[in-house]
Order: C-alpha cells, then sequence, then structure tokens
C-alpha cells in the first residue's frame, strides 16, 4: 500500500496556487485608480494564498508586483530577454519586487507563451495588444481567465471578442473589485483541479 511521499501518509504538496497579471506597462492609458487597483490585486493574490506571476515588465504588473509584495508574497518574472543585462539594457525593465527573474530570450511573443503555460490561471488589467495576446494564450491553453474592470476599456474589448468567438465564456470571469475577482478566479482553479 502506498501511504505517500514520505511513507507515512503524509503528502507534503506544498505548490501554491500561481495567479498570473498581465497588463499595459503604459499606464497612462489605464485611468487614475489604475495604480491602487494592480496593487490591491497583488495583495488579494497573496492574501488569498497565491504567488503571483508577471511578464517581469513594468506597469500594471509591476504594481501588482508591488501589492503582492507589501503582503510578504513571492513573486516570479519571465522576461523576454536572455539575460540580466538584456533585460535592463535593451527591454529597459525593472528587477523591482520580483523574487526570481527566468530569462527566456524569446522575445515578447516567446515569453508571452510561457507565462501563459506557467501560470494556473490569468488576471488581465488594463492593457492593449500585448494584454491580448497574453489573454488568448491563457485561454487557448485551458486557463480560467479574470478581467479586472476598470476606468480602462480592456474589460469591454475581451466582451466583445468573446462574443464573436461563441467559445470560452465559461472560463472567464469579470468584476471589479480585485478581492471578489480573486476568490472567483481561486474558485475556478479549485474546480478545474480538483482541489
Amino acid at each position: 500500500m502506498y501511504n505517500g511521499p514520505d511513507g507515512n501518509g503524509q503528502n507534503h504538496n506544498h505548490i501554491k496556487i500561481t495567479i498570473g497579471v498581465s497588463g499595459a506597462r503604459d499606464m497612462s492609458i489605464c485611468g487614475l485608480h489604475a495604480f491602487d487597483q494592480a496593487r490591491e490585486l497583488g495583495r488579494e493574490i497573496i492574501r488569498q494564498g497565491g504567488i503571483l506571476l508577471i511578464g517581469a515588465s513594468e506597469g500594471f504588473p509591476l504594481w501588482a508586483a508591488s501589492g503582492a509584495k507589501e503582503e510578504h508574497g513571492i513573486v516570479f518574472g519571465i522576461s523576454p530577454a536572455a539575460n540580466k543585462h538584456e533585460h535592463v539594457d535593451v527591454y529597459r525593465h525593472s528587477l523591482e519586487y520580483m523574487d526570481t527573474i527566468i530569462y527566456t530570450g524569446f522575445g515578447y511573443s516567446g515569453s508571452d507563451l510561457l507565462f501563459g503555460r506557467s501560470c494556473d490561471a490569468l488576471i488581465v488589467g488594463c492593457g492593449r495588444i500585448g494584454t491580448l495576446h497574453e489573454f488568448t494564450i491563457a485561454l487557448q491553453e485551458g486557463k480560467p481567465v479574470g478581467i479586472l474592470e476598470g476606468d480602462w476599456s480592456t474589460g469591454d474589448t475581451i466582451k466583445e471578442m468573446l462574443k464573436n468567438s461563441g467559445k470560452y465564456t465559461d472560463m472567464v470571469v469579470f468584476d471589479h473589485d480585485p478581492a471578489s475577482l480573486v476568490e472567483k478566479i481561486m474558485l475556478k482553479i479549485k474546480a478545474r483541479n480538483n482541489l
């Protein structure tokens, strides 16, 4: 009879749920409350037992990372750059708030794919084409996706995309409140993975 990983019936699988946050690097498109919403989103991911994964760039994801670190959470970044020098000097991305960065060397398109595959779910804030790219990858990878609505039009764009596609509507949840959105996403992840 198998008694678990330690032979005594104890399961020591402590892998936490990883939630990716996607959003604009240039937050001038996001409106006044986006900074606060992003930080609160990062805080809630940690408060509700997750770890945060971002695309290792500025803007909305980095503000989410700052909130996660306020709660003493773990933040991973996936960079399009091949190394730290390229990350900072070529892509002009920050090293702040991340516990570790995985340097892919795959540019934005390739790192977006790894990002979408590495998280258990994705939450989208304000954003443009890069954010929509990460959104579609997460959907096609079968991941639950949360859309944080706010003073930006990203949620409306995604609603229109979903309406026109006729697919995936059961995998996507919308909310204006970061705490409520993270809670909904956690429930979807647990249901999907039988946790």
